[in-house]
């Protein structure tokens, strides 16, 4: 298998609190794979390993070949990681167009007074990145929010434009920490047609933290299963919901449901 992000024996904790305990899982290259648990599990905080902010104790984490443990979240970035995060994190006084070039700004090239006089090479390659950004714009259909404040937005498009503003870096892998959460159906259903459709026409490579697990049973290659910081099982819906530490720890909680088989083109 080609795993564009392979995860071995990673273990963090703070102070007395074990977070992560000997983790071992991976991404593959071009697909969604999704990573689920209870709350508390330690999702989010190994998302926060792949991306930099936190330091793990011990373990590797290979992105593209490269063991980027050490990193410091900006170079991870520049490697060609991007995230989208639970509290949104968007810049609330910006338009929507300008949280979105916020993503492109590790792109801009040029001096201070190429800039300034917006001449020349500065002004072409802000042209490029304006042109990059509005195709993102369009393909998450926010054309007639492009000039709008993120603070003016109702919640879920401001979720939207987060994941939005993560796909502007233009990333190789895709970090989505619940996009998903306090949407309403109807926007739970774009979402899953974009994650879609950024699989197949972008083949973008997901990792992708949801609570809901009837979408991660339409919408996932495969599926890790964390529980009290270790990764208790791994792999496609249908294997996931027949093991029983899986099915002990939702035990009181949505089951894993997988429908009949349909065909993604008819999704997208």
């Amino acid at each position: 298998m080609d795993c564009i992000l392979e995860i071995e024996d990673l273990s963090l904790s703070f102070g007395g609190l074990q977070v992560l305990r000997n983790v071992r899982l991976d991404v593959l290259r071009g697909k969604v794979t999704a990573l689920i648990g209870p709350n508390g599990a330690g999702k989010t905080a190994l998302l926060n390993c792949v991306s930099g902010i936190y330091a793990p104790q011990a373990g590797q984490i290979s992105f593209d070949g490269d063991n980027i443990i050490g990193w410091s979240p900006e170079r991870v970035a520049r490697a060609g990681v991007a995230r989208s995060f639970q509290n949104l994190e968007l810049f609330p006084s910006l338009s929507v167009l300008e949280n979105l070039l916020v993503a492109r700004d590790q792109h801009f090239r040029g001096t201070a007074l190429g800039a300034a006089i917006f001449f020349g090479p500065a002004r072409r390659r802000e042209l490029l990145e304006r042109e990059k950004v509005e195709r993102v714009i369009d393909f998450f259909e926010l054309w007639p929010l492009r000039h709008v404040r993120a603070h003016d937005l109702p919640y879920g498009q401001q979720k939207i434009v987060g994941f939005a503003r993560a796909m502007a870096a233009d990333p190789k892998l895709l970090l989505l920490d619940e996009p998903g959460s306090g949407l309403t159906r109807d926007e739970k259903e774009d979402l899953a047609r974009f994650i879609l459709r950024l699989r197949f026409d972008w083949e973008v490579s997901i990792l992708w933290i949801e609570h809901d697990l009837q979408m991660v049973s339409d919408l996932a290659d495969r599926v890790h299963v964390l529980n009290a910081g270790e990764c208790i099982a791994s792999g496609t819906p249908n294997e996931v919901k027949q093991v029983p530490a899986v099915i002990s720890a939702y035990v009181g909680d949505e089951a894993i449901a997988v429908p009949p088989k349909k065909s993604h083109a008819a999704a997208i």
